[in-house]
Parts: structure tokens; C-alpha cells; sequence
């Protein structure tokens, strides 16, 4: 068995990301969301595009106002009136201003805007009752971004920040990665899908439609191929259709010692390389991890990666979230941050384990005061038990060789599902 970290290591140096050039589709803004750039973006204008007032006031030259105080006001007269949106029409010159609001082009010859708060105003008489720095509430044209530089860069996965930036760039259309083709497969006779009477033992398939959700959330598409009965012929040609279509296989139940668990078998027949067998995780501690060679003759050939995961529902999740995530999101194109992400956090609750292997708890991870607090889920911590899983954010985690961590100590939480409260 691998540790759970060596296991991570071995599963991301064996990923390829997608080729940027030959896995790349050009798709509407309004469908970025959540997408990753292929190449970096070079916007073609300039922000803000003109110099423009930060704030309602009055557009003038600060030698004009550079001494004026309450007792002794600069008098100005009003030339013109500058609306967002409109052109000025003349030019700023001695003695003179222009009623500007937040967001307007400044009119040539004015340099500073003076705020309102600070003005009299009688007709167009304009008294400016306190001095200004220079260039006050000017947003210089360029100031924030120059065209012709880069705005996003490759690798970045699009959000609603990101997508705003490139609205207002006017970049309506962007090259991504296209998402990762992911085939979904579960083994065993005793399956059925949520829709068909349930017979005697037998048990519904809650995996295929868990893993198509988390595959979906991972930016993926999800290929779901069904229920595989326990025939190895059967499976054999399910896999085989599996590594054809997909960029990644998951497949869940088979993996362990039993009479008919028949995929590492099957794999090995249909020339995978197998790269693990077995993690020292709980739960999840069957787990397949194997590589095919397609397009052999490619000089860019991507390794398909399949993962057969343990078929209890638990064990499915976690095995997914610790160790199939992390491919995801190196195979999608994402330049980093593959990883899992863990927090130190207190548990309010005892957290118990056999030490013989790396265990998880699931439970809810809740930001109090400024610090990590994990509720572990009531009820049994079985692989079985899928009840209790709901509404899970975090793994608690039991180290190899300890048994016990007492409520309040410090202990290692992995953040899976939504972000904590």
C-alpha cells in the first residue's frame, strides 16, 4: 500500500495537461464562466480609455486654485456642463471651470477636479472655497492598463471578476482548454439504476451520479457509460469503449480481492500500465491507478489515466476528492494549485482511528472567530454509510500510528465541496 502522499505524487507526475494548441475551442463570454484560458489575452484599449473625473465636482486648472482658501475663494466661471457619456466642447482656459460628474471625460485644459463638497455656486459663478492637491480626482488615461500588454494571463480559470475585465475590453470571444472528457463506469451485478424497482440484494447506483457531479464541478465533462454487470467480458468491452472516447476513466467497484473483482485483470489485458493497487487511506484503500499510451505515434501522445475506485460510497468520494481531483485540475490545464487544500483547524469532537492507516472523518468545516472549527458528522463513519455524508465540506485527518485526537486539539482538514461558514 502507498502512503496517501506518495500516492498524490506519483498520480500528478503521471498526468499531461491538455496541449493548449490542439485542445483549445473559441467559445462565447457569456459561456466562459469557469473555463481556463489557453493563451493569454493582450487587450486593444487603454483604462481608463480618456482622463476621467473620480468624482462630481468641477473640472479646472489647479494654478487657478493652488491658493485658495474659505476667506479668499478662487472665483471661476462655468463654461460648460460634462455629463457621462458626453464630449467636451471647449477648453478649460483662465479663470474658467466645468461642472464634471464621476466617470466623465476631462475637458482639454483642466488638470484637477475640485469636489463639490467645497464649491459656491451662484449662476455660473463658481467660488472654490479650499485648495486642492494637483491632479486631484484625476483617473489618467492608461493609468490601470496599457493595450498592447497583457490583461489575463494562460492558466487562469475564469470567474465573474475575470469575465468583467474581458466584457469591458470588449473581448467577447476567448480561446479555453477544451473540458476534459471523462467516462463514468460502475461495476457489479447487484446494481441498478435509481429509477428501477430494487429487488432483494440488490443496491441503487448513488456512484455514477455522485461522480458525474463532482467531475462537472472539476470543470470536466462527464461521459456517463452505466452499469457494467460482473462479467468480464462485459467489462472488458465496457473499458475498452471507455478508453476510446475519454481523456480519463473512472470506474468504481472491482478493485479489491473478491471472486469477481476483475478490473485490474482486465486492465492489464487490454496493455495499461498499472501504476498502484492499493492506498493506505480509510476509507478507500483499494484503488486502481493505471496509464494507456493512446496515439503511440503522436509526438504529442497524452497518457490516458483510469482510476478504478472502491465501490462503496464513501470510499468513491473520498478517493475521488483526495487523489482524482488533483488530475483534474493538472489534466484541464490549470497551470497550479492542483493540490488538495489543507487547513489546520480544533475539532469540537473526538476524532478516532485504528492508526494502521492515514483515516478521514467527514464532517462540516465553520470559520469561527477568525479560526477552523470541525463538526464531525453524527452517526456511523461506516464506507457504506452515505447518510451522513451529506452536507460534508471537509475530511478530518487521523495520521498513520495515532488513534486519537481529542476534542479541542489541533488536527489536519482537507476542504472538499462548498467553502466553509
Amino acid at each position: 500500500m502507498l502512503p496517501a502522499q506518495q500516492a498524490e505524487d506519483l498520480i500528478l507526475s503521471l498526468v499531461k495537461p491538455l496541449n493548449a494548441q490542439q485542445n483549445c475551442e473559441m467559445i462565447d463570454l457569456l459561456a466562459a464562466s469557469g473555463r481556463i484560458l489557453a493563451e493569454s489575452v493582450i487587450g486593444q484599449l487603454d483604462f481608463p480609455h480618456w482622463d476621467n473625473s473620480a468624482m462630481d465636482g468641477y473640472a479646472v486648472r489647479f494654478d487657478d486654485v493652488q491658493a485658495c482658501t474659505a476667506e479668499s475663494p478662487a472665483v471661476l466661471q462655468v463654461i460648460e456642463e460634462i455629463p457621462a457619456g458626453y464630449v467636451p466642447q471647449k477648453t478649460v482656459q483662465a479663470g474658467q471651470a466645468a461642472r464634471i460628474l464621476t466617470g466623465s471625460m476631462m475637458p482639454a485644459g483642466a488638470d484637477t477636479v475640485v469636489i463639490q463638497e467645497v464649491t459656491k455656486r451662484e449662476g455660473d459663478r463658481l467660488s472654490i472655497l479650499s485648495a486642492p492637491q494637483p491632479q486631484a480626482f484625476v483617473r489618467h488615461r492608461a493609468t490601470f492598463y496599457q493595450s498592447g500588454t497583457p490583461l489575463l494571463p494562460a492558466g487562469l480559470t475564469l470567474s465573474a471578476p475575470e469575465i468583467a475585465v474581458l466584457a469591458a475590453a470588449q473581448c467577447t470571444q476567448v480561446k479555453v482548454y477544451r473540458r476534459p472528457r471523462v467516462a463514468i463506469l460502475s461495476t457489479g451485478s447487484e446494481l441498478v439504476e435509481p429509477d428501477q424497482p430494487l429487488q432483494p440484494g440488490q443496491i441503487v447506483d448513488s456512484n455514477q451520479y455522485a461522480l458525474a457531479a463532482l467531475v462537472a464541478q472539476s470543470g470536466a465533462e462527464p461521459l456517463l457509460l452505466g452499469i457494467v454487470p460482473d462479467h468480464p467480458e462485459a467489462l472488458k468491452g465496457a473499458i475498452a469503449n471507455a478508453i476510446s472516447t475519454a481523456d480519463l476513466v473512472l470506474s468504481s467497484g472491482g478493485v479489491s480481492v473478491g471472486d469477481y473483482d476483475y478490473v485490474d485483470r482486465i486492465l492489464a489485458d487490454l496493455g495499461a500500465q498499472l501504476h498502484i493497487r492499493a492506498v493506505a487511506v480509510k476509507p478507500g484503500k483499494p484503488l486502481t491507478v493505471a496509464t494507456f499510451q493512446k496515439n503511440q505515434t503522436s509526438e504529442s501522445a497524452v497518457p490516458l489515466l483510469y482510476f478504478g475506485l472502491p465501490g462503496n460510497p464513501v470510499s468513491a468520494l473520498v478517493s475521488f476528492w483526495r487523489f482524482v481531483q488533483p488530475a483534474l485540475r493538472k489534466l484541464s490545464g490549470q497551470p497550479d494549485g492542483w493540490r488538495p487544500v489543507f487547513v489546520e483547524g480544533r475539532s469540537l469532537y473526538p476524532l478516532k482511528s485504528d492508526g494502521k492507516r492515514e483515516s478521514y472523518l467527514w464532517g462540516k468545516l465553520r470559520l469561527t472567530n477568525g479560526a477552523y472549527e470541525f463538526h464531525l458528522a453524527t452517526g456511523s463513519h461506516s464506507s457504506g454509510n452515505l447518510i451522513n455524508l451529506a452536507q460534508t465540506n471537509a475530511l478530518a485527518v487521523v495520521p498513520v500510528g495515532q488513534t486519537l485526537i481529542p476534542a479541542g486539539d489541533s488536527v489536519q482538514i482537507m476542504q472538499v465541496g462548498s467553502p466553509c461558514r
